[in-house]
């Protein structure tokens, strides 16, 4: 009897290769898209000042995937489904993220999703189906009961599965793991797959347009000041710190623009953004929390802050709270981000960044000698 596997289809051509794979290998598949969005188009979220457009879908997962993702399963002869996700995407996923925002933390919600949503509601949901595999689209190599990178360096999605649990890994497949972008792309061009050239989606799937515009209409912001870190002095007026992310450089509202500024701290309920130099913005360590480990940590592992930033060594002080100390300084550690941990190629875990440590211009501490308490 063949393995059952449900593919999680976004109407893209990654997960609709992974289907074609899987079917090719003998897998008896099933295809099926998770409904995040609502029964009618959101207005496009524009930045201030531009004229309104009419409502249209301009993310990822919309209508127009679900049937892109339909007419691959047709192709393939494969069932296909559409899932009402409605509910738990708004709870799991809007909402913390808008949470986060509000309290001056920058959150990673396609992080949160593949933990809650794919590989956690949608996996149960296949079990209860009685299919014995999930598979998706990502970027990244399952061998056993370890994660590794996916072979192409500029497609590798492994940052965004850190909080995979260990309990879900036996049944989670990736097919598409050991191949690069354009090796999938010629094999979509083969099998005659529609979604063969398809372009890649870079919006958030829930935002339609400008991500600023989107916090705006959701969050409660007033101007409030912007402050130098190290002198406190007020050096400009932001339009709501929730706006405001570490390391940010641009839109700041300085009083003098041409000053070298970056984002180093945001107190939301204080309403107040704070600017510093750029080694004001380096960190030589990390606090994380909600840490997920899939491998027992050594005492040396590699850390990654960012998706695309290159991962620095990193000493493991302690782990619970999961502390790091960095081989050199790290620009801009921002809490809500993911911290996600390597050995090589292999994924160890990660967690969520609480607050940076060990700040290249001490700001550790505040003027009067406290710990600071932004985040």
């Amino acid at each position: 009897m063949s393995k059952r596997v449900l593919v999680a289809m976004s109407g893209g051509v990654d997960s609709s290769v992974s289907a074609y794979l899987l079917k090719e290998a003998g897998y008896e598949v099933v295809g099926a898209m998770m409904r995040f969005w609502p029964d009618e188009p959101p207005p496009p979220a524009l930045p201030m000042g531009e004229p309104a457009e009419p409502k249209a879908w301009e993310s990822c997962c919309t209508p127009d995937a679900a049937y892109e993702a339909r007419r691959v399963a047709d192709l393939l002869g494969i069932p296909f489904y559409l899932l009402d996700y409605r509910e738990v995407f708004e709870e799991e996923i809007i909402r913390p993220f808008l949470r986060d925002y509000a309290e001056g933390r920058t959150p990673n919600p396609c992080a949160r999703c593949n933990t809650f949503v794919k590989f956690g509601a949608l996996l149960k949901q296949a079990q209860r189906l009685g299919l014995d595999y999930v598979a998706t689209g990502h970027y990244v190599r399952r061998e056993g009961e370890a994660l590794l990178r996916g072979v192409d360096p500029f497609k590798d999605q492994s940052y965004f599965l850190w909080g995979t649990s260990k309990e879900a890994l036996p049944r989670l497949l990736f097919p598409v793991g050991g191949l690069t972008k354009p090796e999938v792309r010629a094999m979509a061009e083969r099998a005659g797959l529609p979604t063969a050239r398809k372009p890649e989606s870079q919006n958030l799937c829930f935002v339609a347009g400008d991500l600023k515009s989107f916090l705006r209409e959701k969050l409660p912001l007033r101007p409030g000041p912007v402050v130098d870190a190290l002198t406190g002095e007020v050096v400009g007026e932001h339009g709501g710190a929730s706006l405001y992310t570490l390391g940010q450089r641009k839109g700041l509202g300085l009083h003098k623009p041409h000053l070298e500024r970056y984002v180093v701290g945001v107190d939301p309920k204080a309403n107040v953004v704070y600017v510093g130099p750029k080694e004001a913005a380096l960190w030589q360590g990390l606090e994380g929390k909600e840490a997920n480990l899939l491998a027992e940590l050594p005492e040396e592992v590699e850390v990654q802050v960012r998706y695309r930033t290159p991962p620095v060594r990193a000493k493991v002080e302690s782990l619970n709270p999961l502390r790091l100390r960095f081989a050199s300084p790290v620009f801009a550690v921002a809490p809500g981000q993911s911290a996600v941990l390597y050995q090589g190629e292999r994924l160890l875990g990660g967690a969520v960044i609480r607050r940076g440590l060990y700040n290249l211009a001490g700001l550790d501490r505040s003027l009067t000698g406290e710990v600071w308490t932004f985040y």
